[in-house]
């Protein structure tokens, strides 16, 4: 029985190496889940990951995208290891940081797109370069990214407020959105205490699960009611805010967000919008401040001058700081702080520089605001707002106080401006210019002008041309600044009245559709404005472009020249605006698309491609009015294929050139290059040639008729007579003198009895040495006629000659041989003995030679062996040589044994024995009687399976009997080191558990 320690061991030792065997983790690439949606102009991040990798902790990764216009194309853009992986369309994007990778960690990335693109939609996949040591498991990931547009829209109207502590304001946020996919809104209202303050303070949000919550300051007063949040219609949200503090004071605006849900169920802020501010001002109730205000008069006309006094009652003023507020219609229009500094509000700026609005600080209690040229906007309840601060740097006052209204009612003046546009190009086509006249009449005062463009598509708002101002100062729209879109845009003031606005060159379409003049006239700071419009249509460059292109002949011979002439036409007048054209090639048969071959441009310059610069020695490009030509000398194999033109417009009176205005493409001309006709004509006569056994002989092919300089190549095949119809290549000599042996005739023997030769410049032979029995068949020729044609030689045709049939001739007597038909089966790797018995008596004197042959599946008959009458022996096959043996035990026995069998001598073998005589003392040795055996059809056997030899053949069970041994023995030593260790613990335990007993002096045992 084992003892239990040592089984413990056994098991320890069986997991330790089964541990060892685990297959490696699999790798996998994760990445976001899609389709996401996210909206144009947003900042995008996808994330990835991999996990079950070998190799460093830092792994890279690479991504790309495969747009909806091109699925199966792969577009990289950006890969952490190889700076030069984005493709170009990327590669600004990427070294300007718009898109880049963040490493969360060593296996997970971030990909950052900052702002997001129309383009940047697609199947985007991200892929880990491989670090295992083998291929297992995926290497990227793909998700869909879809691109929206931002619908999102918050809106609110600015305000200057001024309240007294405890009064009521309610605001208005107005949030709509018109996406197609499924969204939530969020809406929130947010507090900034102080005008630099960057940190804001929620007020109260509803959330896109439609739940309100209140900002930690404003809990209590939510509670209570005083903070709310009301909805109105479907795009109204109101703020209600109840019994203002002095902490309510600074600026409030609104927040919207929309929300979408991604596939993983989580969801995510798409777009975030903000509104305008609102300036809130709370005033404590005074204590002992007391503010007036007086105005020197209450009524006024258009262009008169408003004064108005603050006055402040307070004890010890003098030594106080008094921060004043004034307001119109409770908005801000100035601010004096207690150092006597002036701030406008931003409205009012222009008109201060202009000295026709002065505040002034006579003393610490009286405060003055001027108003010069006042007009209609002017009308209204004026106060003054009075904060007492503690220092004159704070910027929160101790108390406020607010003085009653004053009434101010301005009369309006009138204007009797009237206004008129008209155009003298209201059709015209892209490039042309435009040229638009605005009128002015009845103006007494100085005059500003501004032109507005209202495009088909979206002519609200508008967008602005230029503008002239009074004093004649001209402004150009943004979209019209840069001359090289639409030239040197000009607008004149051609009389009194009379403004001439000037586009040189229109860009397209978009510039058509109406043009607004607007006249504003002003006078004592009051102004009047009068519009009109006149419609204008610009036609596309690519209307009526056509081009069309011909050949006169379809189908040229080598060496010929053709022409290509590709007409264009138009609307417009082709010969004033720049064109180009570019000339496309596809080859016959089409594998891929158009090649571009060269483009002409309009200055005349030509850029051929480099990889056709074989055309360029050989084309010539012409201009003609409306017509390009390509004219192509010396015609080859290689200029066959589909010609195709395109044509590139663009707009007139425009430098640099830039993009085209239109492009346009002709038709596909198809030119066909042909050889010339072959006249080759050879001899298809059948004959028969008949040759004694060992004699040398010559097979002819005569060629009838062929072109004089022309090149001919002769190929030689034989029919075999047992061959099922397929012949056999003997030889084939080229129109150089090359010789090329078919497969079954490459052998040196062979090689050395067939040759070719030109007895004549139209006569060929086939030279057969020595010929055998084998050589029987019917033999022709293939004759080929090539013809050096510009860049090389060419085939014309060919001709196949008639059969010559090779006949052996027979001697007068036969011999006697068993031909009896036989089939035997030998195992590989035995040896067996084919019989050839010769029955009968011979002729005294005479000599015998016998030749085995085996007959192939081509049909020809293979000699394995000859045993000539002079006793030597032949073997035509070197590869057999130690395998075949011709013993002879008997005179008339020639049987062949054949040891060492393989599964490639199966096969049908025959045996042909020649009866020899001498002529004479001296004289050579003649053919007295020949004679066939029967057929052999000799079968193989594979041999014999072992249990060495399958153990022999399997690797594995090989490997496993080897490696046996060496297991049981590591598993032997770790029982036996696991069982000694566990003997010493038990043996140390024995020894210190019972008490240690020793002999004292006496010999007596004393316990220790």
């Amino acid at each position: 029985m084992i003892p239990m320690g040592l089984a413990q061991c056994l098991a320890a030792a069986f997991l330790f190496l089964l541990v060892l065997g685990l297959t490696p983790a699999q790798r996998v690439v994760t990445v976001q889940q899609g389709p996401l949606h996210r909206v144009r102009g947003s900042h995008v991040t996808l994330w990835c990951k991999v996990s079950g990798y070998q190799g460093p902790a830092e792994q890279n990764f690479q991504w790309s995208i495969y747009l909806p216009s091109a699925p199966e194309r792969e577009v990289q853009i950006v890969s952490t290891v190889d700076p030069s992986f984005p493709y170009a369309i990327y590669t600004q994007r990427v070294r300007g940081r718009g898109i880049y990778v963040e490493r969360v960690q060593g296996d997970a990335v971030l990909l950052h797109i900052t702002e997001l693109q129309d383009r940047d939609a697609g199947e985007y996949e991200c892929h880990t370069p491989n670090t295992d040591e083998r291929y297992f498991g995926s290497y990227s990931a793909k998700m869909n990214l879809s691109v929206i547009a931002d619908t999102l829209s918050a809106s609110m109207a600015p305000q200057v407020l001024t309240l007294t502590e405890g009064d009521a304001v309610e605001l208005t946020c107005e949030v709509s959105k018109s996406t197609t996919q499924h969204t939530h809104l969020s809406v929130g209202w947010y507090h900034l205490r102080g005008a630099g303050e960057h940190q804001a303070e929620e007020v109260l949000t509803l959330s896109k699960d439609f739940i309100l919550k209140p900002g930690p300051s404003y809990v209590q007063r939510f509670l209570v009611g005083d903070v709310r949040l009301n909805k109105v219609g479907n795009t109204t949200y109101k703020l209600f805010l109840g019994g203002v503090k002095p902490s309510d004071q600074g600026q409030l605006y609104c927040e919207a967000a929309e929300w979408i849900e991604d596939p993983d169920k989580t969801w995510k802020d798409i777009s975030r919008k903000q509104t305008e501010r609102t300036s809130l001002t709370v005033m404590s109730q005074g204590r002992d401040l007391s503010v007036d205000i007086a105005a020197t008069e209450n009524s006024l006309s258009e262009g008169d001058t408003l004064q108005l006094n603050c006055t402040v009652e307070a004890q010890k003023s003098g030594s106080r700081h008094f921060q004043v507020i004034w307001l119109l219609n409770n908005m801000e229009v100035a601010r004096v702080d207690p150092h006597g500094v002036l701030t406008w509000e931003e409205e009012y700026e222009e008109r201060a520089k202009l000295g026709q609005l002065r505040a002034l600080k006579p003393s610490n209690t009286i405060y003055a605001l001027t108003i010069s040229e006042v007009g209609l906007r002017d009308n209204g309840t004026y106060r003054c707002s009075v904060s007492e601060m503690k220092t004159p740097g704070d910027l929160h006052g101790i108390q406020t106080n607010l003085s009653s209204g004053i009434q101010v009612n301005m009369k309006p003046i009138e204007s009797r401006m009237r206004l008129s546009v008209s155009t003298s190009t209201p059709q015209v086509t892209a490039g042309d210019s435009l040229i638009l006249l605005c009128e002015v009449q009845g103006a007494t005062s100085p005059v500003s002008v501004q032109w507005w463009h209202l495009p088909p598509q979206r002519p609200d708002p508008g967008v602005l041309v230029a503008t002239m101002e009074q004093d004649g100062s001209l402004r150009l729209g943004s979209a019209y600044q840069d001359g090289r879109t639409r030239g040197g845009l000009r607008l004149e003031k051609a009389s009194s009245g009379t403004f001439t606005l000037v586009i040189p060159s229109t860009l397209d379409e978009d510039d058509g559709g109406k043009y607004r003049c607007e006249a504003t006239e002003w006078s004592r700071g009051q102004s009047w404005t009068e519009q009109g419009e006149a419609a204008v249509t610009v036609s596309s460059m690519g209307l009526g472009l056509c081009a069309t292109l011909r050949s006169r002949i379809a189908t040229v011979t080598y060496g010929q020249s053709f022409e290509l002439v590709c007409q264009v036409s138009a609307n417009y007048t082709l010969e004033e605006v720049p064109a180009s054209v570019r000339w496309l090639f596809q080859p016959s048969p089409p594998t891929s698309p158009y090649h571009e071959l060269v483009q002409v441009f309009p200055n005349g310059t030509v850029a051929w491609v480099a990889a056709q610069s074989r055309f360029k020695e050989k084309a010539q490009l012409m201009k003609a009015d409306t017509s390009f030509r390509l004219h192509i000398h010396s015609a080859v194999a290689a200029d066959e294929g589909t010609y195709q033109c395109e044509v590139e417009v663009w707009r007139r009176n425009v430098l640099p050139l830039g993009q085209p205005a239109a492009t346009t493409s002709s038709n596909p001309v198809g030119i066909k290059v042909v050889l010339p006709e072959s006249k080759l004509r050879v001899s298809t006569e059948d004959s028969s040639v008949e040759v004694a056994s060992s004699a040398d002989t010559a097979i002819e092919c005569r060629i009838v008729f062929a072109q004089n300089n022309s090149q001919l190549t002769v190929t030689w095949y034989l029919l075999p007579p047992l061959a099922d119809g397929t012949p056999l290549q003997i030889i084939r000599a080229n129109y150089g003198g090359i010789l090329e042996y078919g497969p079954e005739f490459s052998s040196p023997a062979q090689k050395s009895r067939f040759l070719s030769q030109r007895v004549s410049s139209n006569v060929f032979w086939l030279q057969i040495l020595s010929a055998n029995l084998g050589d029987r068949g019917r033999y022709y020729c293939v004759v080929e006629e090539w013809l050096w044609l510009v860049d090389g030689w060419y085939k014309l045709g060919e001709g196949t000659s008639g059969r010559t049939t090779l006949e052996f001739k027979l001697p007068e007597r036969e011999l006697q041989a068993d031909k009896t038909n036989r089939s035997l089966s030998a195992r590989e790797g035995e040896e067996v003995t084919l019989p050839c018995l010769l029955q009968g008596a011979r002729l005294p004197g005479t000599h015998l030679s016998a030749t085995w042959f085996q007959v192939k599946k081509s049909g020809l008959d293979s000699p394995l062996v000859a045993l000539h009458h002079d006793g030597t022996i032949q073997l035509p096959q070197e590869g057999r040589a130690g395998r075949l043996y011709l013993r002879r035990p008997a005179p008339g026995d020639f049987s062949l044994t054949l040891t060492r069998v393989e599964s490639s001598d199966a096969g049908l073998y025959y045996c042909q024995v020649q009866e020899w005589q001498q002529q004479g003392e001296g004289q050579d040795w003649a053919l007295q009687a020949s004679a066939r055996s029967g057929y052999t059809q000799l079968s193989t056997i594979p041999p014999e399976s072992t249990v060495m030899s399958r153990i022999c053949s399997s690797p594995s069970l090989l490997n496993f009997i080897l490696c046996l041994p060496l297991v049981l023995i590591l598993l032997l030593a770790l029982a036996v080191s696991c069982w000694y260790c566990k003997y010493r613990k038990s043996k140390k335990g024995n020894i210190t558990g019972n008490q240690l007993m020793e002999l004292d002096g006496n010999g007596e045992l004393k316990t220790t």
